[in-house]
């Protein structure tokens, strides 16, 4: 006789079966969790991976564009090893080249096109306009930015603070170039012999109790010289009476003098002094501004 099988439980095989289809959707879940956990630290080490790239790429730009791979790794605080995994992928995409002579790093094309695209798009009007409502609202001052027109340092951007100061300059008002401190930045920094042409039929024309402020000898050459020693310029009561002001210059990625910031205020209540509170804050906002038109000041 054939030995009979007592049937397995139904719930036996309910729970064989529950089981055999719940272990692959339990890894699947597991493995969904894993990858929703590694995404985050994918994202982190890509965006770190490209912090260090563009620190290796800024600090390659800090030391003029050309260095070796130990002198790279000082500037930017890391491993020579390290630096150069980063220099190999930034010279697969042209933002580095290499110098087989030397062997040093310089920038590449890359690079260079979108510094080029960097520098059309640099307005030193559009730039310093925040450095101008920064001013006004910290000072609570008049500030404006002048550029060189043709007929002499001209005002382009104008801000008030809530209580002006009643002055009669505007937007497209020309300023003098011995008696405004805007004029001034541009009479001593500004290498242009029209400018200083400019400025003598200037003090021909001026009153005595003006050109008895400046020196006897070589008024517009010591003036020059004022200037270029200070970095800025200010005035007290020469160009409009009850006014004072003080200016800096802005320069571009080339050196050269683009524009001067000014703030303005009643001679009573305002500091025109170089080392003054306005005058601190003019001079920081000029430098800001012209960094970021590509100005590297040296030594």
């Amino acid at each position: 006789m054939n030995p009979t099988h007592s049937p397995r439980p139904a719930s036996m095989e309910s729970r064989k079966n529950t089981t055999s289809r719940a272990a692959p959707a339990a890894k699947a879940a597991k493995s969904t969790r894993d990858a929703s956990a590694a995404a985050p630290r994918e994202r982190r080490q890509r965006v770190q991976s490209a912090q260090t790239g563009m620190a290796v790429l800024k600090g390659l730009a800090r030391l003029g564009g050309r260095a070796s791979l130990s002198a790279l790794a000082a500037c930017v605080s890391e491993s020579p090893a390290k630096v150069h995994r980063y220099l190999v992928s930034l010279i697969e995409e042209g933002l580095v080249a290499q110098d087989t002579a030397t062997q040093q790093y310089l920038l590449g094309g890359e690079a260079m096109m979108i510094g080029v695209a960097a520098m059309r798009q640099a307005d030193p009007v559009r730039i310093a306009e925040p450095a101008l409502v920064r001013l006004r609202e910290t000072l609570e001052v008049t500030s404006f930015v002048a550029v060189m027109g043709n007929k002499g340092p001209t005002i382009i951007r104008f801000e008030e603070p809530g209580l002006p100061v009643t002055v009669n300059v505007r937007v497209g008002s020309v300023m003098s170039l011995l008696w405004s401190s805007t004029g001034r930045v541009f009479l001593g920094l500004l290498d242009d012999a029209r400018v200083l042409a400019q400025a003598g039929d200037e003090l021909a024309q001026s009153d005595a109790s003006l050109r008895a402020q400046l020196d006897a000898r070589d008024p517009v050459g010591a003036l020059c010289r004022e200037v270029r020693a200070a970095r800025c310029a200010s005035v007290r009561d020469t160009n409009l009476k009850g006014i004072s002001a003080v200016s800096a210059p802005l320069f571009d990625h080339t050196g050269k003098l683009c524009a001067a910031l000014t703030a303005l205020g009643a001679t009573g209540g305002f500091d025109a002094s170089p080392e003054g509170p306005v005058g601190r804050a003019v001079r920081r906002e000029a430098d800001a501004a012209s960094a970021l038109l590509g100005y590297v000041a040296r030594g």
